[in-house]
């Protein structure tokens, strides 16, 4: 494995990052109607088992946040770890989202460590930070919360994750001595969010940088159109789509640290053996034009620019927004047409058609690709819907 300094701390950090947000699920899970209920359903077994393979090879770095599996990422995390705790850098999140005044913060971070079975964290974000919620943090003192913390021991650096522009992001990089941010960033989205602006930006300022959604939570991996696969197969040399990706991002120096969000062992042991040979710069221009190819062909395809991160659920009227925004880009990239609207149509349960919608707009809050979600739920449905389909 391969180590980098992360950010103003003094910490050498693997490389590759092992993100608790995708933990791997019980057989059980896939028939549990209630996406938020289901995504709870983690595999212990097998995720202590990826957690200790990760930390056999030499991955240092993991991340959770309050809300990851309707709030047990962290405990599972805690438990893999306790015997090793002071060997690893442990990163969680502070849930803006659901601070009403300054004393919140205390008790939520308090609840954290106790989870996470740990007096003090490596690492401390603001959660999902966009132009909304960072005049909530002016507002409820969390700056002078995270001095505080850092004071007392409880946390010994400070950072934030974020989804806005890259002024906003610019403006939040400057108004705090942060010791690293994160940051959305891969093939598909060189430009958007902070973007590659953002990524030197922070660089520039001495603010280590964490990469998530690297490939853009498996949907750049899981299936692949057909015209991008014609593109990756007559590459030279000859590489798996998650390998290409990752190679991309760490082919940039203002990289310290690539977040992965690993279900499986497959996956992990894919992505140690890639972040093995990784470096800044490595790429060809051959290379790079290729991933442009690719990256242009996405561009084209995608329908709507849905991650799966799930941040909009639960929806209060139990619409599966990530299901069925899933479908709609499988019914344009993949020309699957008459499995996307099966699935829609029969497979999925009635409660969690996108009629259902009742426009109440807490998910367009909570979405930090910023999506329509609303209007595009609705295109979706006129898309997939099919009269007289009959449902289970």
């Amino acid at each position: 494995m391969q180590y980098k300094k992360l950010g103003k701390s003094d910490y050498q950090a693997s490389i590759l990052g092992f993100g608790c947000m995708r933990l791997p699920l019980l057989e059980e899970a896939e028939n549990i109607k209630n996406f938020f209920e289901a995504s709870m359903a983690i595999d212990e077994d097998k995720a202590f088992e990826m957690i200790d393979y990760a930390i056999e090879k030499g991955i240092n770095y993991f991340d959770s946040a309050y809300f990851y599996h309707g709030g047990k990422s962290e405990r599972i995390l805690g438990k893999a770890i306790k015997d090793r705790r002071d060997k690893l850098i442990i990163t969680t999140k502070s849930p803006l989202m659901i601070m009403e005044k300054r004393d919140d913060f205390d008790r939520v971070l308090d609840e954290q460590l106790e989870k996470l079975g740990t007096d003090h964290l490596n690492f401390y974000l603001l959660h999902g930070l966009n132009r909304k919620g960072w005049q909530k943090c002016k507002d409820l003192g969390a700056l002078e919360f995270l001095d505080s913390i850092q004071k007392d021991g409880r946390v010994i650096h400070a950072g934030f994750s974020f989804h806005d522009d890259v002024t906003i992001f610019k403006e939040i990089i400057d108004s705090y001595d942060w010791a690293i941010c994160q940051i959305q960033y891969n093939l598909f989205d060189e430009n958007v969010q902070a973007g590659k602006e953002g990524l030197k930006y922070a660089t520039s300022r001495g603010v280590g940088v964490v990469i998530m959604e690297p490939l853009r939570g498996g949907r750049l991996t899981d299936k692949i159109p057909g015209e991008v696969q014609k593109i990756w197969d007559a590459a030279v040399p000859k590489r798996t789509p998650a390998e290409w990706g990752l190679r991309w991002v760490w082919n940039h120096p203002e990289v310290n640290l690539v977040l992965s969000g690993m279900s499986t062992m497959d996956q992990l042991k894919e992505n140690i053996q890639i972040a093995e040979n990784a470096a800044p710069e490595s790429l060809s221009s051959g290379e790079l034009e290729t991933v442009q190819k690719v990256a242009d062909t996405y561009h084209r395809l995608l329908k709507v620019g849905c991650t799966g991160c799930a941040y909009c659920m639960p929806c209060p009227n139990e619409v599966n927004i990530p299901g069925i925004f899933t479908l709609y880009n499988d019914y344009f990239m993949f020309e699957h047409l008459d499995r996307c609207r099966t699935m829609y149509n029969v497979m999925m349960p009635p409660e969690q058609n996108a009629s259902n919608c009742i426009e109440c707009g807490e998910c367009e809050e909570k979405c930090p690709q910023q999506i329509e979600i609303i209007e595009t739920l609705k295109d979706a449905h006129d898309c997939l819907y099919v009269e007289g389909m009959e449902r289970r």
